[in-house]
């Protein structure tokens, strides 16, 4: 495989105007096409492209191609990703079966609200890269996703890469997700990246039936003051403020996320998380 072969997926994704779609690990769009959600004229199949399989480590960030699956992050196939946030997250993603196929890029593309990656690489800083005939272009992860199953993508364009920053000693991270059992859509889930060095500071709500929720008044707040900023009364305070139309149990299942993810980065200690919130 070779340039020229993206390049002429790109091409046939182009002639097909909207009614071509991008197949790499299928697992999104192999069942959506079985229950005739989705019905292309054609299906550019991109999982042997090596363009796209690659990981390359830079001297703050890290890209990853789109077609890395689930499974080579979470099995440290790949040398940059190993002890990275990433792998703990790649390793919680559906079931074996799935992360051995699925791919990044192929999740971030379906866009599901209850989907990992969507929440987890805005929280992480990420930047997506995007190729058509036209050109490249890198968008942030934060501002990706426009709705449900809903993109920044155009018709002709494919995800190609994801650049997210090395985790360095000064990070601190958390991700917890609420699912009926393992394996299944999350109902609820949160992420938090603190990196003093980078002054990066980020606390992000997913599975909220759109996208992502970036919580940048608390994220700046939690930096400066630590677990003085993270009681339980601050934290539902934050997430009814971000969720307003939600009900107390939906309240309830983000705060609790919340709280573990502040307490997975070591913001806030196990005793003042235990619980379920109030």
């Amino acid at each position: 495989m070779s340039v020229l072969e993206l390049d002429e997926a790109l091409q046939a994704l182009a002639r097909g105007e909207g009614a071509a779609k991008a197949m790499s690990g299928g697992q999104s769009l192999g069942p959506m096409l079985n229950l005739r959600l989705a019905r292309p004229q054609q299906v550019i199949d991109i999982a042997g492209l090596p363009m796209l399989r690659q990981v390359k480590a830079g001297p703050d960030d890290i890209e990853i191609g789109a077609g890395v699956t689930h499974s080579e992050i979470e099995d440290g196939r790949h040398a940059p990703l190993v002890g990275h946030p990433m792998q703990g997250v790649a390793a919680g993603i559906a079931y074996r079966a799935v992360r051995n196929r699925g791919t990044v890029g192929g999740s971030l593309a379906h866009a599901d609200p209850a989907a990992d990656w969507v929440v987890v690489l805005p929280a992480l800083g990420a930047r997506i890269k995007l190729r058509s005939p036209r050109g490249e272009r890198t968008v942030e992860a934060a501002g990706f996703m426009l709705g449900a199953y809903t993109t920044v993508l155009e018709p002709d364009e494919l995800v190609t890469a994801v650049v997210v920053p090395r985790h360095s000693p000064t990070t601190r991270w958390g991700y917890h997700k609420l699912c009926r059992k393992p394996g299944e859509f999350a109902e609820a889930s949160a992420a938090i990246y603190l990196d003093e060095a980078a002054s990066a500071s980020r606390i992000v709500l997913g599975a909220v039936d759109g996208p992502p929720l970036l919580l940048n008044q608390l994220a700046t707040a939690v930096a400066r003051d630590g677990a003085s900023a993270a009681s339980r009364p601050q934290l539902r305070a934050a997430v009814a403020a971000a969720l307003p139309d939600r009900d107390p149990i939906d309240l309830k299942m983000f705060t609790a996320c919340l709280e573990r993810a502040l307490e997975q980065a070591g913001v806030i200690a196990r005793a003042q998380a235990t619980g379920a919130p109030s």
